[in-house]
């Protein structure tokens, strides 16, 4: 899917959100209330802050930065 903007659209997230687990859909939910943030917002906050712990949305997100994708071989 390709996206035009810079953020997650509640139809995107409402996607995502439907093909996980009750316990994490939940959770999500949960906070998101909890913060008072649209749902789209939480997700793409986890995502970014996964990516780029610096990073709190996906405007600012640098996944590459610091991430080391080389394996050792055994």
């Amino acid at each position: 899917m390709q996206t035009t903007t810079d953020h997650l659209t509640p139809e995107a997230a409402q996607t995502f959100l439907n093909m996980l687990p009750d316990k994490i859909r939940l959770g999500l939910l949960t906070y998101a209330a909890q913060i008072e943030q649209p749902i789209e917002a939480v997700i793409e906050m986890a995502i970014a802050g996964f990516l780029d712990e610096d990073s709190i949305s996906f405007t600012g997100c640098r996944p590459m930065a610091g991430m080391n994708f080389s394996r050792k071989a055994s």
